[in-house]
């Protein structure tokens, strides 16, 4: 049984996290809260990080969806310990009999054979290379990848076999891989882009309270530009009446820093997601919140969120119209593309293994 199933932590014992609670799941058949019996209150201890081994059969992710432009992906980590309140993945811990809440954020997955399932399938006969999307629900460069290095071996392999990748990430750790990034973008292998929700430290902090800081994460693009990687940012999610003011200071400073390109998205509040946001909300920015939750649910016809496809990802009608306009003219302003050329899958090659007998012909 889940220990911090309860709907209320308090506020010492929930430090440096996200969400406010840690909501039953919807799969659950039971949900505890917290009561007071009259007798001496207890403290409740602080959320710590707990990070388990997960050994899945495959480790690659297919997708059909006509929203984004891969059809595969890797996630090195089910959980993400930057605890983004808005972060759409939220609702996957669900299905692991745990919280999308704070247990989203604190009992992490780690997947250690990933590197050596990839190669497994990449080896598969009749495999046809196509770009692989990494970071497109959790994060792969979030805190315990520093130890863990999940993604760096990744990252190996995909080089050894010439196999193109592109990287979406908070995590400005993403710059220790500048010599493998470096080496497969001089193929034409390797992209990534840094997502920026907001360039205030103080809100990034309450909203995303263990990803890298906004100027660190800048700084990361340049180091990523310098290397040769081509390297864009994602202006995600655009929150109507708390980071919206800055969708053109935000694209101005990645441009700067050595952006070439540039995408956004609109806050997506999928299932737990909705109720987790509007707790956070109501405890930080009370005056603003029902302002803000009236724009979001203009823009996904009257409800918190609409998940068809063509409109989650952007929203629809007269404000998510005039999003897509602001940021396409500080694209134009900026000399930025809306996306980069594909990446080269015609170099993808089986490398030597120890033991493979070589043709004479």
């Amino acid at each position: 049984m889940n220990d911090l199933f309860t709907d209320d932590i308090e506020e010492q014992a929930r430090r440096g996290r996200g969400a406010l609670r840690n909501l039953t799941g919807r799969f659950e058949a039971l949900s505890h809260h917290r009561a007071d019996d009259g007798w001496e209150p207890q403290e409740q201890t602080v959320v710590k990080t707990q990070v388990f081994d997960d050994h899945p059969r495959r480790i690659l992710t297919r997708n059909q969806s006509p929203d984004v432009p891969f059809d595969r992906s890797i996630n090195p980590y089910k959980g993400c310990e930057h605890g983004c309140i808005y972060c759409f993945a939220r609702p996957t811990h669900t299905y692991l009999g745990l919280s999308a809440g704070l247990d989203f954020e604190s009992r992490i997955f780690a997947k250690p054979d990933a590197a050596q399932l990839l190669e497994k399938e990449l080896r598969k006969q009749g495999y046809i290379p196509a770009t692989i999307a990494i970071g497109t629900n959790t994060d792969p460069y979030q805190p315990i990848e520093k130890d863990r290095q999940i993604m760096r071996r990744i990252l190996e392999v995909l080089d050894a076999y010439n196999h193109p990748v592109a990287i979406v990430t908070k995590g400005a750790l993403v710059t220790r891989d500048t010599d493998i990034l470096g080496r497969m973008a001089r193929r034409g292998l390797a992209k990534v882009a840094l997502s920026l929700t907001t360039l205030d430290p103080h809100l990034s902090r309450r909203m995303e309270p263990r990803a890298s800081a906004p100027q660190v994460r800048l700084r990361a693009i340049g180091a990523l530009a310098r290397a040769g990687v081509p390297t864009g940012f994602m202006v995600a999610p655009i929150i109507p009446a708390l980071n919206d003011h800055e969708i053109e200071k935000i694209i101005e400073a990645s441009a700067r820093a050595g952006a070439t390109w540039c995408s956004y998205v609109a806050l997506r509040l999928p299932r737990e997601v909705s109720p987790l946001f509007r707790d956070w909300l109501d405890e930080h920015y009370p005056a603003r919140a029902h302002r803000i939750m009236a724009q979001v649910r203009e823009m996904h016809g009257g409800k918190d969120y609409d998940s068809n496809w063509g409109k989650r990802m952007k929203g629809e009608g007269v404000y998510a119209n005039l999003i897509a306009r602001r940021v396409e003219a500080a694209m134009k302003r900026h000399d930025l593309r809306r996306r980069l050329a594909p990446l080269d899958c015609s170099r993808f090659a089986l490398p030597a293994r120890k033991g493979d007998q070589f043709t004479l012909f």
